[in-house]
């Protein structure tokens, strides 16, 4: 008989790890500990801040938002979303009904700002393997239709192994000009190039954007646009060769004859893409597709 004491400070708790990494080891000892375990609860943290505020059902609200509810406010900053990459399809329902139900509770629908997923490598995800952080910056995207909203594009200032980036300038500044055009009314582009639609024409793919301000560029010095494939019918994806042509991208990739859809800056780590409006915004992430994506069945809990 092996006993085991585990204390869980955070995460899905128990042991953690492949099969593989599970075995007890000593001298000419050997023993796999890869079984399905008898287990009993014993003892739970006095302070439930300690396995971690989420894991306790409205405690969030009750604690931190409720107690607000009577004062007055402009509006609100949103930064949240890699701990719900793993159900990014829920995401679509969750943001907005979040994003509504405080505005009741406040009785007006007061701006509320968030900032998109930065570039990470979460799990090497992309659009061959899957990417549960483009699905997630898709949900984001999608709650844009709610009223008094806007979003800080991030892709271009995250770290790929560093879930905290260090430059909070200028995800300052874009929520700081999203918030000017929002809640303070005044003119100007605060926000890069959104999709728009898709034409084709041939091997080619024609995109068309809103948000375009004074005109597209890219950042790249010889002037290459990146964070572009293109896939047939058979939904296999291709790195694709991009160009501006006017206030249009255009895309297409030689082992691709017949496209039908387009991916952008469609991976955990999008830092590749460098699609910008002249006003210095970075272009949104986007699939042109609708196919069923690797977050669609996951439930509560899941990741």
């Amino acid at each position: 008989m092996i006993a085991v004491r585990v204390v869980d400070t955070g995460g899905a708790g128990g042991l953690m790890g492949t099969l593989a990494e599970l075995h007890l080891t000593g001298d000419k000892l050997d023993i796999p500990l890869a079984a399905q375990w008898k287990y009993r609860i014993a003892a739970i943290f006095p302070s439930s801040y300690k396995p971690g505020p989420n894991t306790y059902a409205t405690q969030l609200f009750n604690a931190m938002l409720n107690p607000l509810i009577p004062y007055a406010i402009e509006g609100a900053i949103w930064y949240q979303g890699e701990s719900n990459a793993g159900r990014a399809y829920q995401y679509r329902k969750t943001f907005p009904l979040m994003i509504q139900d405080w505005r009741k509770h406040w009785g007006y629908d007061f701006p509320f700002l968030f900032v998109q997923l930065a570039s990470y490598n979460a799990a090497n995800g992309d659009s061959r393997r899957g990417s549960t952080w483009g699905e997630l910056r898709e949900a984001q995207t999608m709650t844009l239709q709610l009223p008094n909203t806007g979003m800080a594009v991030t892709s271009d200032i995250g770290e790929r192994s560093d879930i905290h980036p260090k430059n909070k300038l200028d995800v300052g500044k874009r929520l700081a000009a999203e918030a000017m055009r929002i809640a303070y009314q005044k003119p100007g582009v605060s926000a890069g190039p959104q999709f728009d639609k898709m034409t084709i024409d041939g091997n080619k793919v024609i995109l068309t954007y809103t948000n375009v301000g004074s005109g597209l560029l890219t950042t790249d010095k010889y002037g290459y646009l990146k964070g572009f494939e293109v896939a047939g019918a058979d939904h296999k994806f291709h790195f694709a060769k991009a160009e501006i042509q006017g206030n249009s991208v255009l895309v297409h990739a030689d082992s691709v004859s017949a496209p039908v859809a387009v991916h952008y800056g469609w991976a955990d780590d999008n830092s590749e893409a460098n699609l910008y409006n002249r006003e210095g915004f970075p272009a949104i992430p986007f699939r042109t597709d609708t196919w069923k994506g690797i977050t669609e069945a996951a439930k509560f809990g899941e990741q």
